[in-house]
């Protein structure tokens, strides 16, 4: 497992992130190699089938993490702090406390809430940050970063989060230039997901690039497998094999 304070080799060799929400896909991304598992509150679109990563809070959030920790236990576990859980300094640190308690190893937040990374790190709980699109709190869902005065922001906002404590940073539907920028401002490794290549690691969801879902996908994901294609033939074929008084054998 890697350790927060050894992040800083990602500056050189990509760091590879990927969502995983439960005890057995925990396992699989774990034995695939990838370094960070991101418990990521697209869960609450992609398993619970909610309209908003606002829906989910420290409860449901907090049952996925122990059970990736537990599926993954040689693996940086990275929690998505919910909407509302980090809301002021002393709620954060009691809920990044809670999901160390449960087997991760660092908390995600979306925008740079400095006083809370500074609480955070202040009480041992490593930080990630979280720049561009920010799901919890976005009216649009247009790319980050075209508008100059936005890309001013966002260089002012990495350096401070830096400054604040965070051992690394996610940037989401950025502008692959802007990425770059950013990339180079800081020397905390950065995460892309749609935000272009030239950044220090990747990220995606679980369900894209497995092809979990039958879609559509995200313009910035790719899918690797088509795993929802072979649950399906599987399924069918299981109830073909019922109906058809081939299964049980005997």
């Amino acid at each position: 497992m890697i350790p927060a304070a050894a992040f800083g080799r990602f500056k050189q060799t990509p760091m590879v992130m990927a969502t995983g929400y439960d005890f057995p896909m925990a396992r699989i991304l774990e034995k695939a190699g990838v370094d960070v598992i991101l418990v990521g509150d697209s869960l609450a679109n992609v398993v619970l089938g909610l309209s908003s990563t606002r829906e989910v809070g420290m409860d449901v959030m907090a049952v996925f993490v122990g059970a990736a920790a537990r599926g993954a236990k040689d693996t940086h576990i990275l929690a998505d702090m919910p909407f509302g859980s980090d809301s002021d300094p002393a709620k954060a640190v009691a809920n990044g406390l809670r999901f160390l308690a449960l087997g991760a190893h660092s908390v995600k937040l979306e925008g740079a809430k400095l006083d809370v990374i500074r609480a955070l790190t202040s009480e041992g709980v490593p930080v990630f940050g979280h720049l561009g699109l920010l799901p919890q709190t976005a009216k649009s869902f247009k790319q980050v970063g075209r508008d100059p005065a936005e890309r001013e922001e966002v260089l002012r906002s990495a350096e401070a989060v830096v400054k604040a404590g965070a051992i690394g940073m996610v940037l989401e539907h950025m502008d692959s230039d802007l990425a770059a920028q950013v990339t180079r401002a800081v020397p905390i490794p950065t995460v892309g997901i749609g935000a272009g290549r030239q950044v220090d690691g990747q990220v995606l969801v679980l369900h894209d690039f497995l092809g979990l879902n039958p879609g559509p996908f995200p313009p910035f994901a790719k899918a690797f497998a088509d795993l929802h294609g072979a649950a399906l033939a599987g399924a069918t074929e299981y109830c073909r094999a019922v109906r058809e008084r081939r299964f049980p054998e005997r």
